[in-house]
């Protein structure tokens, strides 16, 4: 993954893979995300610092997407694809462990609506307390903030190329 950052006309630029992931203009202190999953890598760093770094490697996953219907306290709105919820994996006593960074990708539907079930891919970050729950069979729950808003259940795994790996990645 290449981080370049760029002062020019008294404004910062960050760009994550040539895209623009944050703008901040020095005069005034004001700041603009462009994309808050990237940005939010970076920010416990000095942008002094980052020029290029070798980031977390993805997990690619293969799922069964649930989304809660409206009257049992789903969203009032489907997801589109490149969606970004949290997902948690484990509880303890009603309180989430963890949440892991990933985002949810179709591209056979305009959108998932709430009470469907549909088989889409999944991109996590790639973080070794991931590691112990990625099996196939295994199902996690999709939040907004506290909200559990469905669930999904791993299937299969892909390389970046998308050739399905098969048994599971072994990491």
């Amino acid at each position: 993954m290449k981080i370049h950052k760029e002062i020019k006309n008294n404004e910062l630029y960050l760009y994550q893979n040539g895209i623009l992931i944050y703008k901040k203009w020095l005069a005034t202190g004001e700041s603009k995300v462009f994309d808050l999953m990237a940005y939010d890598k970076y920010t416990l760093a000095s942008f002094n610092e980052i020029e290029y770094e070798n980031s977390n490697s993805l997990i690619l996953v293969q799922a069964e997407l649930e989304l809660k219907p409206t009257n049992d306290g789903g969203r009032k709105s489907g997801i589109i694809s490149g969606f970004r919820p949290n997902h948690v994996f484990e509880y303890k006593q009603y309180q989430m462990l963890q949440t892991f960074i990933g985002d949810i990708n179709f591209s056979e539907w305009p959108t998932i609506e709430p009470g469907e079930k549909k088989n889409v891919k999944v991109r996590f970050l790639d973080f070794p307390s991931l590691h112990p729950y990625l099996n196939l069979g295994q199902v996690w729950y999709i939040h907004e903030g506290e909200r559990i808003i469905g669930k999904a259940k791993i299937l299969s795994f892909y390389h970046s190329d998308q050739e399905r790996i098969n048994p599971p990645l072994n990491l």
